[in-house]
């Protein structure tokens, strides 16, 4: 071959080359969910969809996945979207079942008014919500990925409301959503767990445990976590690892237990700890800031480690509210209370007065760096406090009760 002809053919090997590359990038880019049917389940829409994996996940081998989108009652834009992970005993088809009937497993039941996404991780070996056993750690794993790339894609498919994406699980899908929920706060505005089966996976995503997050990792701001777990059943196993990590990070949690073992009908668990839907979750929104309530004096003792026989029920959290009164570039103000009793029937003593530091997550437009000085006024308390590393603010031992006063917090002058 003379040197024209072998310069052209190297050529067209390049050109061959890159064009494959590009082929194959512009498959991955295009990746899109298949709809295999269109049909009806509890008189709503239900349509079934399958698909391939993304290079980018980082499956070993290739794979196909079923999931289900469970329409609303009545059509209506801008919905909000209920996404739901299973236990290790049911697949997606047999989760979407169990809705049929009010009691079993109760968390998988999606709002009427709401658009529900059912996924599934039985269908391929080892493809567990937390990834399986190699793949628990602090890293992304392809389970997760494919989790959160499906949900980005249901939500801008059926143009719904990405502020008002919402996770939760049952046992091992109660452990994958906090596994990969606590780490989405991009993504999720709250996730619920019921009975999570174990708290390692939140553990290992969110450096729980460690001194210090690594320098090269940054955690979104979390999404408010609701957990009720039984101090009888094993899989709970640790949780005072996760609760005390969560205090420490000043992260959202409102955590319900009590010996209802690992249950999933939730009458049955509302005779035991009858705050577990106290919270309304679900009118959480992604793009309003929240305050975290931390070192709590009306906090219960907590059972684990030491008290797993214990017969009594307790809570974190769980008579804090607040209504959200402005974010803006200049100051953010929002009024924190106490639950009243008359408004949360309970076998609960509500109390009239709480101690807590508050912290605000979720800022909007109310920018505080690193070390920056604030003031903040609660009532006729008033005073200054740095932001942390991360520009969070708190205000410690405000005196919180049932009567709605107003936390304001501005850049100090």
């Amino acid at each position: 071959m003379n040197p024209r002809s072998r310069i052209a053919s190297l050529l067209i090997v390049m050109w061959l080359t890159v064009a494959a590359s590009t082929s194959a990038r512009a498959q991955e880019a295009k990746w899109a969910p298949e709809k295999t049917k269109d049909s009806e389940f509890t008189g709503r829409k239900l349509h079934t969809f399958q698909h391939g994996v993304k290079k980018e996940w980082g499956y070993a081998e290739p794979q196909r996945d079923t999931f289900l989108i469970l329409h609303p009652k009545q059509a209506k834009a801008n919905a909000p979207l209920y996404v739901v992970l299973h236990s290790a005993g049911h697949d997606v088809n047999s989760c979407l079942a169990c809705t049929t009937k009010v009691g079993n497993h109760d968390i998988y039941h999606a709002p009427q008014d709401f658009y529900a996404l059912y996924l599934d991780c039985r269908a391929n070996k080892g493809d567990w919500w937390w990834g399986s056993e190699k793949h628990k750690g602090p890293d992304v794993c392809p389970t997760e990925k494919r989790v959160i790339d499906t949900v980005k894609w249901v939500v801008k498919e059926y143009g719904l409301d990405e502020n008002r994406v919402y996770l939760c699980g049952n046992s091992m899908g109660g452990s994958g959503a906090l596994g990969i929920g606590v780490r989405h706060g991009d993504v999720f505005a709250a996730v619920k767990a019921n009975v999570p089966a174990k708290v390692e996976h939140v553990n290992s995503r969110m450096y729980f445990g460690a001194k210090t997050v690594p320098a090269d990792v940054t955690l979104p701001e979390p999404p408010i976590v609701v957990d009720y777990s039984a101090q009888n059943d094993t899989w709970a196993k640790g949780h005072e690892t996760f609760i005390k990590a969560m205090n420490d990070r000043k992260y959202p949690l409102f955590m319900y237990w009590g010996p209802f073992g690992h249950a999933n009908n939730h009458e049955n668990i509302l005779k035991v700890n009858d705050l577990i839907n106290s919270f309304d979750w679900l009118s959480v929104k992604k793009n309003e800031s929240y305050p975290v309530f931390t070192n709590a004096s009306t906090n219960d003792p907590l059972p684990w480690p030491d008290q797993l026989t214990s017969k009594k029920s307790g809570q974190v959290n769980a008579y804090f509210r607040w209504t959200n009164v402005s974010d803006t570039a200049d100051a953010l103000e929002t009024k924190l209370f106490l639950v009243k009793a008359a408004d949360l029937k309970t076998s609960f003593t509500i109390p009239t007065e709480a101690t807590a530091a508050v912290s605000l997550r979720r800022v909007q437009k109310l920018k505080v760096a690193a070390g920056v000085t604030v003031s903040w006024t609660f009532g006729t308390a008033k005073g200054e406090v740095k932001a942390d590393a991360q520009g969070c603010v708190t205000i410690p031992g405000l005196k919180i009760t049932a009567e709605p006063t107003t936390l304001s917090v501005r850049t100090a002058k």
